[in-house]
């Protein structure tokens, strides 16, 4: 028997029916062991040993993987064409070879795609493990740990709040940080437009004033109203002519095929999938042998798929749509890895491929292969000149024609803020002294706009520029950077958090070197030399050990106060923005109202991080919140006064909390707090005296005589009854909720409550199990979301949203749960026999009669 590892169940059952009855196709489901989270798992001054530790939830699998292997006659590592794939492998020989259960043949194969044709062929061809790639693997696992369990006890010590650091994680933090700098500094000028609407042959375009009083206008030429209104009326008072038609051909190629970053910028722009998802479509369509391996830097595809490609589009359409020659790239990428396909099709016939998410990304992926073999599109730009009498005023417009699509008719690459001032539509027919009629002059506003902040698909695009970690590990690497609250996305950006910002500075501080974007790209070359075996791994780590370590000390050795007075240096211009009234910015308003000399505001470090707080403390409380989600002082921060209460006169302030912004009337034991609700974007003073004045009695229940209440409570808006609850569906329904309402309400909870529960509804229907035959459905559950086929459910992964869940994720979760058998029950007769023992023990004190007497009533 020859035993065959793979990374994921259902690679495994393809492979094994591709390969026969000899072979056993086992799965490792990814990684099996990992440095564990703990000090000194990665010890340098042992020449950087390291030691593993299998997955606990990884025992029961790596057992059957044992003993099939202590059968075999030859093991085959079959597992994932790259680092992580080489990196697996090894994992699951060392470990075999540890257990005394290695066969004597062992063997590394590799495929791109998972079709019979590329098993087979593999197969054929074993090789040993790669050493280099190992090597690779271990020196970017070490680095990673150093980083990491180094720096990050640092941070805990001399930056309280702060949570972790990465060594690419810092880094792409610090890019969104610094655009968010860069977009504050901003400083936004005003420029004008004008524009001519005019009318050819009943046919209407624009043309742009590009030259006023003799001279040539650039952007921000007209940089005043005055001097776009003077503009605007020579427009309107000339008489215009064609003087000038230049038209000029234009040739654009095809981008080509995927890469996992390009795949991963793409689908942001075009689908709207984050990074992570478009990682998890990826990877089932890829075990489903739609597609090639998709964690590639490589943009050629094999002569095989080229050629498939070529009939694809000779088939599909004329000859003009296809090139004469194939088309073959190469890639730009300063750090390319392994050689490997572009992200491509196995099979240039099947246009359709999955459903749902799965189907759309596979469009995608199939069009941009297609494109990427087909003939260049050709376009026509033409730009019409027109001058008035004088020859002092100048307009221009220019419109685009595509006189032959080539492989537009596929696909168009989509782009990251493309420029809108490109006029792209189509122009009348006109000929040199023609005069068109003017209909209108507008003269537009504008002002110059800040870079814009990264998108998903941007800062994946701008990592790879720079050269910072591998396109394989964008996907987490962002996820991180939004689980540890250091980032949040408005409207598909990212904006910097304070925490975030807090971090960076730290970072840029205290370890400039470490998160300087030539470092991390220069050390990621550094492991791709090591990938080509022209560099020793421990000598790599030995050269990063040897700088950082002291570093890491020399930093811990400073008093956090130390700490913060650098950070409130470095931060001053964020912290205290210029005032209106042009006071110093670091004034306390507290003490500056109440008329106390000294009081200057500076950054604080506290129990729950950083915070800013005035000179004159404890005479002063002011505090400010800074970068802390989670805390809250003995109260909250002071964001200031909304008004003050109609009937009682008391002020009403707007505080942050350790829970989230409130809002406070009155002081110590007897202030009345509330608050603020999340749905509620028109907050203002009205609003505030309603919360402070709940709860709400809505009326006197017509059945029990007793008040009906409406509140807001830890779990949201509620009515309550006679010690009933039933919920509401907002903080406005607390105020608007009716009495019939209310009743039925409350009728209707309790009626749930009482009677059957009500069947829960599915979060999303897939299609039929390919085994089964029942209906794929992701429902929520008491311990959790699962999937089920109505026979067998299976839990679905914590890291996995239920939303997210696809066909053929869903159908491997199923499978291998089913694999498991049904779960053991604990025997009847066992449990009983445990708690007799004492009764028995207790019996022997009591008289033999007594004892029988009531086992015979029983009996009868």
């Amino acid at each position: 028997m020859q035993l065959v590892i793979v990374e994921s169940p259902a690679k495994a059952k393809t492979i094994e029916k591709y390969l026969g009855k000899d072979f056993k196709v086992l799965a490792s489901y990814g990684h099996v062991r990992d440095l564990p989270p703990k000090d000194g798992s990665v010890r340098p001054d042992e020449d950087f040993a390291m030691d593993w530790e299998l997955y606990r939830d990884k025992q029961s699998r790596f057992k059957e993987i044992a003993d099939a292997a202590k059968k075999a006659d030859r093991l085959v590592l079959a597992t994932d064409p790259d680092r992580e794939g080489e990196a697996i492998s090894w994992h699951v020989r060392e470990l075999l070879a540890k257990r005394k259960a290695l066969p004597k043949e062992v063997e590394r194969v590799t495929f791109n795609a998972i079709t019979k044709q590329a098993v087979t062929d593999a197969m054929k061809a074993p090789r040993d493990l790669d050493g280099d790639l190992i090597d690779a693997y271990l020196a970017r696992r070490a680095l990673d740990y150093l980083y990491g369990f180094t720096l990050s006890p640092v941070l805990w010590r001399r930056l309280p709040g702060a949570k972790s650091a990465g060594r690419v994680q810092s880094v792409a933090l610090r890019l969104i940080v610094d655009r968010e700098r860069e977009i504050e500094a901003f400083t936004p000028q005003e420029y004008w437009s004008v524009v001519a609407k005019m009318e050819q042959d009943g046919t209407a375009f624009d043309a742009r004033l590009v030259k006023h009083e003799g001279k040539k206008l650039d952007r921000l030429s007209l940089g005043d109203e005055g001097s776009a209104m003077a503009a605007k009326a020579a427009v309107e008072s000339g008489k215009f002519t064609v003087e000038e038609i230049e038209t000029r051909p234009l040739t654009r190629n095809p981008a080509p095929p995927f890469t996992t970053s390009t795949l991963q910028q793409e689908a942001a722009r075009k689908l709207g999938y984050s990074a992570s998802h478009t990682m998890r479509l990826a990877q089932s369509l890829y075990e489903a042998g739609a597609i090639t391996y998709m964690r590639t830097d490589g943009v050629q595809m094999d002569g095989s798929a080229i050629s498939a490609a070529r009939k694809a589009i000779a088939d599909r359409y004329d000859g003009h749509y296809l090139p004469e020659k194939p088309r073959h790239y190469s890639t730009k990428a300063k750090n390319a890895q392994e050689a490997h396909e572009a992200i491509r099709p196995t099979d240039f016939s099947r246009d359709r491929a999955g459903s749902g998410d799965e189907g759309k990304l596979y469009d995608l992926i199939f069009k941009r292969a297609m494109a990427s073999q087909m003939a260049a599109a050709r376009l026509e730009r033409t730009t019409i000149t027109f001058r008035d009498g004088t020859g002092k005023t100048e307009l221009r417009a220019t419109g685009q024609v595509v006189k032959f699509p080539g492989y537009f008719a596929v696909y168009q690459e989509g782009f990251d803020d493309k420029d809108s001032d490109d006029e792209d539509g189509l122009l009348p027919v006109m000929h040199k002294g023609d005069s068109p009629v003017k209909k209108a002059v507008k003269a537009n506003q504008h002002f110059t706009q800040p870079p814009p902040r990264f998108s998903e698909a941007s800062l994946v695009k701008r990592l790879e520029e720079l050269g910072i970690g591998r396109p394989s590990t964008y996907a987490s690497t962002i996820q991180t950077l939004r689980d540890r609250d250091y980032v949040r996305m408005e409207k598909n950006r990212f904006f910097a958090e304070e925490s975030g910002r807090l971090l960076t500075a730290f970072l840029e501080r205290f370890f400039e070197r470490y998160v300087a974007y030539e470092f991390t790209a220069g050390m990621e070359d550094e492991l791709d030399i090591v990938s080509d075996g022209k560099e020793d791994w421990k000598k790599l780590l030995e050269q990063f050990w040897r700088d950082f370590k002291p570093k890491t000390e020399e930093v811990m050795e400073k008093k956090p106060s130390e700490v913060t007075e650098v950070l409130d240096e470095f931060l001053s211009d964020y912290l205290f923005p210029p005032r209106a009234d042009g006071k110093d910015p670091r004034t306390c308003p507290l003490c500056e109202q109440e008329g106390r000399e000294g009081g200057r505001l500076a950054l604080r470090g506290g129990r729950y991080g950083a915070f800013v707080a005035c000179a004159n403390y404890p005479e002063c409380k002011f505090t400010r919140r800074f970068a802390q989600p989670d805390a809250d002082g003995d109260a909250g921060a002071d964001d200031g006064i909304m008004g003050k209460h109609p009937e009682t006169g008391e002020e009403i302030h707007r505080k942050t909390g350790r829970f989230g912004p409130y809002i406070q009337m009155g002081e110590g034991k007897e202030a009345a707090r509330a608050s603020i609700p999340k749905d509620l974007d028109d907050f203002d003073l009205e609003w505030a005296i309603k919360l402070l004045e709940l709860p709400r009695i809505v009326g006197t229940h017509p059945e029990s005589g007793k008040e009906i209440e409406a509140n807001i409570g830890r779990y949201g808006p509620y009515l309550r009854h006679d010690g009933k609850y039933a919920k509401l569906g907002s903080t406005r329904d607390v105020f608007d909720t009716g009495m019939n309402a209310a009743v039925t309400l409350l009728a209707e909870a309790a009626n749930r409550k009482g009677g059957a529960r009500g069947k829960a509804e599915p979060i999303k229907t897939l299609g039929a199990h390919p085994t089964s035959g029942g209906e794929i459905k992701v429902m929520p559950g008491r311990y959790g979301p699962y999937v089920t086929d109505g026979t067998t459910n299976a839990t679905i992964p914590k890291d996995v949203k239920p939303e997210d869940v696809t066909e053929a994720q869903a159908i491997e979760l199923i499978d291998a749960r089913a694999a498991k058998g049904p779960a053991k029950k604990k025997g009847r007769k066992k449990a009983p026999a445990k708690k007799a023992a004492p009764k028995k023990a207790a019996a022997k004190k009591k008289p033999a009669a007594k004892k029988k007497a009531p086992a015979k009533a029983k009996d009868a």
